[in-house]
This record gives C-alpha cells, structure tokens and sequence, in this order.
C-alpha cells in the first residue's frame, strides 16, 4: 500500500487487512452513536480506481466522503490529510441563510410518507433506509424532495407528483427555489473533495444509486445543468455525469462537459435501452443484476477527450501491419538502471542533445515506451518520425522482429509468437502512451493534454517528452531563438504547476569549421543560451563511431554524458550499444 491516502487509512486501521481493494472495520461512527448493532465501515482502497479512498457505514450512521471528510469527523487535522490544500478557496461559504427553515416542515411531511408510496420505492430499490436519509416526504398529494444547504438546513423543497413527473412546483423561501439552488443533496459536495461524485437528473434517481453507496447529488432536469456554476465542482477530481436517455438531455450533458473539462465522465445508455430511459427503470428491470450493470456503466463512463482512443490508435497501427486480429491488452522507468542511478528520480526539466542520427528519438521512444508499460503517463510530442514509425519501432523492440520483416509478414511460428505478445504489451502502454503530431501545439493545449491524460489514467505523474525542442511550433519563424526561449519559459511554469517531468530533445551547434565538438559542454546546445538556466539536468549524446565510415551498426556506441546539473555532478553516466536492427539501445558501463 505504498499510496498516501491508503498510508492515511492504514493508520488508524493497522490490524486491519486489506481483501479485494476495501478495508472493512467495525464502523467507528456507530460506536460512537452507541448503536447496538454497529455496522460496517468499507473503504474502497484501489488505486486504479476513480473511488480510491472513498468510505461508507452499511448501517448509514453517517454520509460517505473521502479521506479530507473522513478527518473532519474524527478530529483529524487536516495538515496530516493527503491532499490537504490550505490555501483553497471555497464558492458558496460567503452565502447569509435566513433564520427562518422549513426543517420542521419536513419532518412532517416524512411522517405522511404512506406504506404504499414507500413500497414504490422499494421496487425500485430504493430502501427506506435511504428514504429516511434523505428526508423524501410527501405532502399528500405529491412526494416532496427537500434540497438541504451547506448550513445542514432546509429552505426549499420541489414537490412531484408521484405518477407525473412532469407535474412539480417548488415549495419555500423563494430564494432557495432559483436556478443557483438547483442542486439536491448539494452537501454531498464537500464530502467529495479530491475524489469523485456522481451527478444524476431526476432527484428519485440519485436514491438507487444511494442504497448502493454511490456519493451523487442530482439537477430537477437536465436543463439545469447550466445553471450550475463551475465552482462549486472545483476541488473534485472527477464527475460522473449520467442523465436520462433523452436527445435533450444528453445535449445538456455534452455542453455541461465541454464547460466543465475533462474532469466529467459521460455515463452512456447502451443501444438496446429505450428511449427517456432513467436509472429508477433500470433498478426496475434488472432487479439483483442493476448493482453489476450501475458499477460496470461507470467504469465504461467516457470522458471528452482530445486523443483518439487507444483502441483506435492500435487499430491503426495494426491495420498498417495487415493484421486484423484484436489481442487482449497485457501489462509488461527508463529502463536504463546507471541513467536512473544518475537522476535518483527523473524529475524537472531534463535536455538532451546530440548529433544528427546518433539515435536520440530511439532512446527517448525506449524511454517513453517503458514507462509507459510500467502504468507512467507519457505525452510524446513528436515533429521527427510520425505514429506508426514509432509504433512499429516500439515493436520491433518488443517482439525481436525486424521491422522489415514485420512489414513483409514472413514471420516463423516462434516470431508470430513473440510479435503477439509484443503486440498485447503495446496495446496496454497505449492507454499510458500518447503521441501528439499536432503542429499547431499551443501552452495552453498541452496544460489540456496533461490534465486529460492524469484524469483517464486516475495518476497524479506525468511525464512530457519533446522531439524536438527546435521543431516545436513558433508564431514567428524568423524569430526561432526567441520562440525556443518562450517555450522554455512555459515548460517552467508547467513543470512548477502540474509537477510534470520534461525530457527534450536538442539540436548541437557546429563549430567554425561545421563539425560538431567532441568534447561535451553547456555550449553545444544549439540556438538557445536560457537551456542553460531552464534545464534541471543538460545531457549529450555523442557518437564512438564515424558516420562517414563503414562502423556495423551492431558495433555503433554511444556515450551520454552530464554536462550540467542542478543536483547531479557532471561527467559520463554510461555507453549505449545500438541493438542492432531492432531499434533500441542496450546500456553497459562506459
């Protein structure tokens, strides 16, 4: 459990352990509340999941959170939360709440909830437990569904009809019934600070979701969507967005995804699910299966993305190959140990130059593909080689298969073996992979990309590789030098904001005489003096061998060197053998 917010959890809980991702105790919030028969406290502990460090009581003795909500109700200072910002500004703390609150009010209107209006709800599972939690009442005529506020108090509530839902009207301090107000369970919010919420339409379709423990709050309609303002959702990680399977609605969903980003996750209705289809008639149809069909909807929940997904970018790259065939993804961070030794832990802004053709872009795609296979986010921004030429290397690499040989499709059973594997191994780094050919690239589209990519893979590491530094887009091409110092300055800013590590490809400079130096130094870098004061850690790249001579290229070495620091001490980190032809590097001491 090397994460924090399981470090968190397993300190007040170190006897517990840990069975199928959750740890499950004795509720310590019964205890307190003196119940005879405390129930179970859960915490969902997994990492590649979007509730990773959500909590809840079976017995609902109190909300479910996250770990900052799980401090607060035990004393915890905060200061010890993973997480924990205390410079963060809250929307909505500045609000004055009347004197005057209808919470007795709905009290009584709960007490009119009839035995056969909470069978109803039973059918759609929905508990009265829930029921009870929720404070769902009913004022003889219509269910009332009171809408609390952050103060814990209830100034309005809408009121349904229970067979026409189209028949409602709003009940309170007229203030409280606006459009800004038009979040139900808003309080849900604050307990989900750096996790994950669902918001639904339809208030009676945020109660199934309840009984299964599912943090959501819910809009009256999927117009009000609108209204919301983008920051009361700021401090969540990630919002599940699941509507009615409506036109209307799910236009509502895709322009309250576009404003809020890449943080919201549109939950699809499959296509054999009718129209105007909601969650309570799903709760109806699928009975004891509509807990298994709610949690594998989620995980199926699809963000707005501006990559092409990774099915689609190994279908391309596999109908390049003629090979139709659809492998099972599979799971195989530099790869070097002396260049990891050499960082300690590749961090900042790392630039590597070299001389053209001594194999930068194949050591930095090596790099990259690791990486990506151990589960470590990488953006390969590339204006040198292309997409598939890197898929196909990465290949290559992986399955010890020429890429002539692959391209020709003469392969021997034991080569279609290894190609195969490679294959399913590629296919699964995708998801942490992505390449970026857009030369239109931008700061602020890359802060996007960044974001995105920590969003769908659920990690808080990324890692951008540029290839290469001269070849990145300027305004102005007659202004390069000044356009390469610009983009040093953003990748500064992006480093020091998102915490992202940078590894940049560089050009060198040639002497007078128009050969480049043999003799490593900060002043080979090309067209740029700021390389000097932006990168963290300065790397060359040099050849052993002679391009103008005849060297085999399994006998071609190349050596990296330090050449500048801000932690490291400068010198030679290790030689680097061609591994000749299958488009990688093997490292050995120098």
């Amino acid at each position: 459990m090397p994460d924090a917010v399981s470090r968190f959890y397993r300190q007040y809980f170190p006897e517990t352990p840990v069975t199928n991702h959750m740890l499950q105790v004795v509720c310590p919030f019964c205890k307190r509340q003196h119940r005879k028969n405390p129930g179970t406290l859960t915490i969902l502990l997994n990492e590649e999941s979007f509730f990773h460090g959500y909590f809840w009581c079976r017995n609902r003795c109190c909300e479910g959170g996250f770990p900052l909500y799980f401090a607060k109700l035990n004393g915890i200072s905060l200061d010890h939360v993973p997480g924990f910002d205390p410079d963060r500004e809250y929307f909505g703390r500045d609000i004055d709440f009347p004197a005057k609150n209808i919470n007795q009010d709905v009290i009584d209107f709960t007490e009119k909830l009839t035995p056969e209006l909470i069978n109803g709800f039973q059918h759609q599972a929905i508990s009265k437990a829930v029921l009870e939690e929720t404070k769902i009442g009913y004022n003889g005529r219509y269910l009332v569904y009171p809408y609390i506020q952050r103060d814990d108090n209830y100034y309005a509530a809408r009121c349904v009809h229970p067979e026409k839902e189209g028949d409602s009207f709003w009940y309170g301090n007229e203030k409280f019934t606006t459009n800004q107000f038009h979040l139900f369970n808003c309080t849900e919010i604050d307990r989900c600070e750096n996790g994950s919420l669902v918001i639904v339409e339809g208030e009676k379709n945020l109660l199934p979701l309840k009984k299964l423990g599912l943090p959501c709050i819910a809009v009256p309609s999927a117009a009000d969507l609108v209204h919301i303002d983008e920051r009361q959702l700021q401090w969540l990680r990630t919002i599940f967005l699941w509507v009615n399977n409506t036109a209307e609605s799910l236009t509502a969903a895709r322009s309250f995804a576009t404003i809020i980003g890449y943080k919201v996750r549109l939950v699809s209705w499959q296509a054999d699910h009718p129209r105007k289809y909601s969650l309570t008639s799903l709760a109806v149809d699928r009975g004891k299966d509509f807990q298994q069909d709610v949690f594998t909807m989620l995980r199926k929940a699809r963000a707005f993305s501006p990559f092409a997904t990774p099915d689609r970018e190994y279908y391309l790259f596999n109908k390049l190959l003629g090979n139709d065939s659809d492998p099972e993804r599979h799971t195989v961070n530099t790869g070097f140990p002396l260049l990891d030794k050499t960082f300690g832990e590749l961090r900042g802004i790392n630039i590597m130059g070299g001389t053209p053709k001594a194999g930068k872009s194949c050591l930095f795609i090596q790099i990259a593909t690791e990486m990506a296979s151990r589960k470590i986010p990488v953006i390969y921004y590339d204006f040198e080689n292309g997409k598939q030429k890197i898929y196909l290397r990465t290949l290559s690499r992986w399955s010890r298969v020429s890429t002539e040989v692959l391209l020709k499709g003469r392969l021997t059973p034991e080569e279609v073996a290894r190609v195969e594997k490679a294959k399913k191994k590629l296919k699964e780094a995708l998801r942490w992979f992505r390449v970026v050919n857009d030369r239109q690239l931008t700061p602020e589209l890359m802060r996007r990309h960044i974001d995105f990519l920590r969003r769908e893979t659920n990690g808080d590491r990324a890692v951008v590789i540029i290839d290469s530094l001269h070849k990145l887009p300027f305004k102005d091409l007659t202004k390069r030098r000044s356009g390469i110092d610009g983009w040093l300055r953003h990748m500064e800013a992006i480093r020091d904001e998102l915490q992202v590590s940078f590894l940049v490809i560089s050009e060198l400079a040639r002497g007078q005489d128009g050969q480049f130096e043999h003799q490593p130094q900060l002043g080979s870098f090309k067209g740029s003096g700021d390389i000097a004061y932006s990168a963290d850690n300065a790397l060359i790249f040099l050849p052993e061998w002679d391009p103008f001579e005849s060297t085999p290229p399994e006998d071609r070495i190349n050596n990296l060197w330090m050449v500048a620091s801000r932690e490291q001490s400068p010198g030679k980190i290790a030689a680097y053998r061609l591994d000749f032809p299958y488009w990688g590097f093997t490292e050995q001491q120098g």
